[in-house]
């Protein structure tokens, strides 16, 4: 769906008369588009997972540092995409386009010293989260190749967030399909060999992974230049505008992925087995997360526009509806993840890590109708810009 132009009036938006298809209607292509991630996530799990116990623990102890750096880096989508939807309902075009070309710059920057600063540590790193012997070689080969996309990466971030700033969320969609469609095409390839390709085992995973991610950020680059277009003459205020963001973001999502790092490491220390059930279950749980949080990105862009126009009323309707979208949800979810069980351990999890799965598969369906609000209030804070509640209450 595409969103108004700075031209639309505010109470002629979509959402005023039609307030739930509206919300759908933008939610959804970012729900296929957030999705698509995992999936090729679950993807490189599945055929990771066919190599055996260890090279698939080597692949979540690789993933969830990799999550944990990209993670850090989010305030770059966040930050642009209200900074975007605000100057949208403001009128303002070239503050949209200016706050888009930082982000840009800013991702290209950091994504290449974040490569630079992280390689020397990838072995100690892959240790201290209980890889070992064959285990962390693969995970040290893994990371080593996907610091290669590490600019790109933080580059469709940033995309991402100024396309969908714009309240165009069918762009990001068909570039995370299209990531996704050649990371799955490339797997199988890279990972097993065929032909005049060898078999590269883990570190295949890890080439597919890359080459999406530079294709994504061409795809993303070019799709920004025709919608918004690029600013000349920016400066350091203006980068440290965005930076402060970003240390509030960065506080709050470092104690999350601490947190989540802390898992994995525990999972590891008990051993490859329950490496390997808490690998698949860390993957599932991504993915419902990241539907959930498809209501929380088109809160943010619809809270933003209506709080850049002054109508603050039209932006609290905005809030009412994304928690019940994301309640109902969360219901639904558990209900699936319950219906699914026996499939997924029987698709992603080695036999010999069946039996520490399901009690933790339990919990994750549980959680998910709190998991809903929780994400839908993240992007409504999102959208008024309110970095450091969210950064206070996370503490």
């Amino acid at each position: 769906m595409s969103g108004p132009t700075p031209l639309d009036s505010p109470d002629r938006h979509p959402f005023v008369a039609r307030p739930h298809r509206t919300l759908l209607g933008l939610s959804l292509p970012v729900l296929i588009s957030l999705v698509a991630e995992p999936l090729a996530g679950i993807a490189d799990t599945a055929f990771v997972a066919r190599l055996g116990a260890e090279p698939l623990a080597a692949l979540g102890v690789a993933t969830a540092l990799l999550s944990a750096l990209f993670w850090a880096f989010n305030f770059l989508g966040i930050g642009t995409q209200t900074e975007v939807s605000a100057a949208l309902g403001r009128g303002d075009t070239h503050r949209g386009r200016r706050a888009a070309t930082l982000a840009l710059l800013l991702a290209a920057a950091l994504g290449t010293a974040l490569a630079a600063a992280f390689y020397p540590a990838l072995e100690p790193a892959s240790r201290w989260m209980g890889a070992r012997g064959a285990a962390l070689e693969a995970a040290v080969s893994y990371l080593e190749i996907r610091l290669l996309g590490a600019p790109a990466m933080l580059v469709v971030i940033s995309c991402f967030g100024a396309l969908r700033g714009l309240q165009d969320m069918r762009r990001p969609l068909w570039i995370a399909l299209t990531m996704s469609g050649l990371n799955a095409a490339l797997d199988p390839l890279l990972i097993f060999g065929a032909g005049p390709i060898p078999r590269l085992g883990v570190a295949g995973a890890a080439w597919a992974t890359t080459a999406s991610q530079w294709l994504g950020a061409l795809f993303g680059v070019a799709a920004v230049a025709r919608r918004l277009g690029f600013a000349g003459g920016i400066g350091p205020r203006q980068a440290l505008a965005l930076l402060v963001v970003g240390r509030d973001l960065f506080v709050r999502t470092g104690l999350l992925l601490l947190f989540q790092l802390l898992m994995t490491r525990s999972a590891n220390r008990i051993g490859a087995e329950a490496g390997a059930a808490h690998q698949a279950i860390r993957q599932c749980w991504m993915l419902t997360a990241l539907v959930l949080d498809a209501y929380a990105a088109s809160a943010q862009s619809l809270v933003a526009y209506f709080v850049g126009a002054r109508r603050v009323a039209i932006a609290r309707g905005v809030a009412k509806v994304a928690c019940l979208w994301s309640l109902a949800t969360g219901i639904a979810l558990a209900l699936m993840l319950w219906a699914a069980e026996r499939p997924v351990a029987a698709l992603l999890v080695p036999p010999s890590a069946q039996g520490v799965f399901a009690t933790a598969w339990w919990v994750l369906a549980v959680a998910q109708p709190l998991n809903g609000l929780s994400f839908a209030t993240d992007g409504i804070h999102w959208g008024t810009a309110d970095y450091a509640y969210l950064r206070n209450a996370m503490l």
